[in-house]
């Protein structure tokens, strides 16, 4: 097994929800997604394993809906099927809509990590910026480092996070900003008692 795919976890039936229930709503279910966009590329599983570092099995999982792939791994995924996070967790939301309200934002949710991405920005391609707000559980993490291109800036709203960049740890609490490139190898976790409530935008939508 390599080490990226020891950050891959199957989600078990019997665990807990550690996100806010009310997120189920929104949830965009990926594993329908991610095979769609297998096979408009006629790859089999074992190619798209190899790509994006992640076993067969655990990609059979995901496309069936029985494991939740982290972020990084999803982003791996992504980008081994030549298309992005923000594509993948587009909704039918009009794309010509300038407001989303919360009742309307698709949500992603990493069940066993502690960890919803709720979208602020309609996916479009063409589009320069990508938008969301992070909402991270006490001991939650998103540990494994990811690199992409771009440009990050960050608002904590609530909570405090270790945010690590490029190798340093940064203590970061509510109410401070953060801003580095995307090729800066980047992660973050959350080591409080409350939930950590991020304001995250990013450019160009490749996440």
């Amino acid at each position: 097994m390599t080490d990226r795919a020891k950050h891959e976890t199957a989600t078990p039936e019997s665990a807990p929800d550690r996100v806010d229930p009310s997120a189920a709503k929104n949830e965009v279910q990926i594993g329908g997604k991610l095979k769609h966009a297998r096979l408009r590329k006629s790859w089999t599983l074992r190619q798209v394993s190899l790509a994006a570092g992640c076993s067969e099995s655990m990609l059979s999982k995901i496309e069936n809906g029985r494991a939740t792939p982290s972020l990084p791994t999803l982003h791996r995924i992504a980008a081994s099927l030549d298309t992005t996070v923000s594509a993948l967790l587009s909704s039918t939301t009009d794309d010509t809509s300038v407001v989303a309200r919360p009742e309307d934002r698709p949500t992603y949710v990493v069940k066993d990590q502690g960890i919803r991405l709720e979208r602020l920005i309609t996916h479009v391609d063409g589009n320069l910026l990508q938008g969301n707000i992070h909402w991270i559980e006490p001991g939650a993490s998103a540990e494994e480092i990811v690199a992409h291109q771009g440009e990050e800036l960050g608002y904590i709203l609530e909570g405090e996070i270790v945010l690590l960049v490029d190798g340093k740890s940064f203590v970061v609490g509510e109410g401070a900003s953060f801003h580095f490139r995307s090729e800066m190898p980047h992660a973050y976790r959350n080591e409080g008692k409350s939930r950590a409530k991020i304001l995250w935008v990013s450019t160009p939508p490749t996440f």
